[in-house]
């Protein structure tokens, strides 16, 4: 493609961009001040009640409606889509009285969601309407309209739907947006529902999450030998020994990994070798966490410390009892990563 081709390309793009662009800036000039805070209410009374936001469209409103109701959904306020096609053949039994209906239509005449209002209306159902025209049949058949209304679509035919379901949307983003803000959504709550997400990941996962747990791992004494030391570090496949205290076997007094049986081998000729225990390998009162400690927390500390080498950190409960080894590679490959 020659170049001067590919240049002419690239400005219609832009320009169809820049279009879309202006017409959600001009829905927001548009937005009826007391429509958006009646909208506002309705769904913070439906949070309050817990009960559900129902958004239903036709088309390509139907489309942006399920894209809504997952944002919803992924912000703690319950949504779900409504085919209006099935709702009128026993859908409709998902919609209940203190629920919300937020139904999508460019036209505002969509034959499907005209058929629904007054059965929505006869539930005593709140319906909110984002319609391109407010003077529609279906906005005189909702409590609330919200004005979604393009001068025209970016489309050359200005027919296939483009900026107008680019503004529906955008509305819905920010109808949830502000609902956030309202009812102080906090990233914890937001990870609540995405627990498979980087974000989940953070602000969930716990050391005990993640641990090897001290049932798959065998206690060593003080006076352990080293080849005992070293087929435990063998057996257990996790690259470390935990050293209990003398009479308080499930307290760690000490941390065994194959970096310290390196370096005490290295320290020791190979003359004294036979002569060494777990108590001359351990690193004595090694850095522990907590099991409520987040996993996340728990690797910015191993980072911290990476002079020291630590990529096994012991969890302990809040009195001090061993409870488990958390590994560097497995924080690793639960996905975490510190800053």
């Amino acid at each position: 493609m020659a170049a001067s081709s590919r240049s002419c390309s690239l400005s219609a793009l832009t320009r169809c961009l820049i279009e879309e662009a202006a017409a959600i800036a001009a829905s927001a000039q548009r937005l009826d001040a007391v429509q958006v805070e009646a909208a506002l209410d309705r769904l913070e009374a439906c949070a309050d009640a817990r009960a559900k936001l129902v958004i239903t469209g036709v088309g390509k409103s139907g489309i942006v409606a399920r894209k809504i109701a997952a944002t919803f959904s992924s912000i703690g306020l319950m949504a779900l889509y409504l085919n209006p096609l099935d709702a009128l053949h026993g859908d409709l039994g998902v919609v209940a009285p203190e629920d919300v209906a937020l139904l999508l239509s460019n036209s505002g005449e969509t034959q499907e969601l005209l058929e629904i209002l007054p059965h929505l209306r006869r539930r005593g159902t709140a319906r909110i309407a984002l319609v391109g025209r407010v003077d529609s049949t279906l906005a005189r058949g909702c409590d609330v309209v919200l004005d979604g209304s393009v001068d025209r679509e970016i489309c050359p035919l200005n027919l296939a739907p483009t900026a107008s379901t680019a503004v529906a949307m955008a509305i819905g983003d920010a109808l949830a947006a502000v609902w956030m803000e309202r009812r102080g959504i906090s990233p914890q709550d937001f990870a609540i529902n995405h627990p498979a997400g980087s974000l989940g990941k953070q602000l969930t996962l716990t050391a005990a999450d993640l641990m090897v747990p001290v049932a798959r791992l065998t206690p060593l004494l003080a006076e352990t030998p080293l080849p005992e030391v070293i087929a435990h570090l063998t057996a257990d496949g996790v690259g470390a020994c935990w050293v209990a205290q003398p009479e308080a076997g499930d307290r760690i007094w000490g941390l065994i990994t194959d970096g310290d049986l390196r370096r005490a081998l290295q320290q020791h000729s190979a003359q004294e070798w036979s002569q060494l225990t777990a108590a001359d390998l351990m690193t004595a009162d090694p850095i522990t966490v907590d099991e409520d400690t987040l996993a996340i927390s728990a690797l910015e500390q191993m980072e911290r410390n990476r002079r020291k080498a630590i990529a096994v950190l012991p969890v302990t409960s809040a009195d001090q009892r061993m409870l488990g080894l958390l590994r560097l590679h497995d924080l690793v490959q639960a996905g975490l990563t510190s800053a």
